[in-house]
Formats: structure tokens, sequence, C-alpha cells
């Protein structure tokens, strides 16, 4: 099978995060990912299933609004989203892909009342 794209793996985890699908959200990233969250360290699957349970519970059942800029095997991303009574209008994240996986990922917003 064919390594994704940064484009392909990105795609598929906005779908599963748009459906709320935990697992299918950590599978995206590799065993020994890095994700910076909110000036916090996070590692592999783990860390991924524990940035996602608190962002999906930040917004739940969200409408998201993304904006992405794709420079080989880094995306910039701005985001806002809107659920569960709750906004956030400053999302961005960084990511880094490496065999068809997030190998590294930076999140920063904040969460305010809707």
């Amino acid at each position: 099978m064919a390594t994704r794209t940064p484009e392909e793996v990105f795609a598929h985890h906005g779908q599963a995060l748009g459906a709320e699908d935990l697992e299918d959200i950590v599978a995206d990233y590799a065993d020994d990912a890095i994700l910076v969250v909110q000036k916090k360290v996070y590692r592999g699957k783990d860390g991924a299933r524990q940035v996602f349970t608190q962002l999906l519970g930040d917004v739940p059942q969200a409408q998201w609004d993304l904006t992405t800029v794709f420079a080989d095997d880094v995306l910039y991303l701005e985001w806002k989203a809107t659920g569960g009574g709750r906004k956030v209008e400053d999302g961005i994240d960084t990511f880094i892909f490496a065999d068809g996986q997030i190998r590294v990922q930076t999140v920063v917003y904040t969460v305010q009342q809707a």
C-alpha cells in the first residue's frame, strides 16, 4: 500500500474529528508522535487520545472552519469551532507528517462561551 500524502492524512483526520471518532483520530498519529498542546507535551497515540478527549469535550458536536497551508510535509492550520455552547476563534496548529502519519503537532486555542 502506498504511503498517504500529508493531504490525505489530514483529510482523514478532519473526517474522523468531525465524526468525533476518537480511535480513528488517534490512528493518524505515529507511535512516537509528539504533541505540544497549550504548553504541555504529550507523546504517542496515548498522548493524542488525551489531547482529543479534551478538545472534543471543550467543543462537542462542533462545526469546524479550517484554513490550511501545506508546504511539503508541513501543514499550518488556523481554525475555528463552535459546539456545546462554546466556541474557539483563535485555534492554530502546526503539523509535521512522516511516513503517512502525523509525527509532530503543536496546538493552541482559547475556549469561550458561544
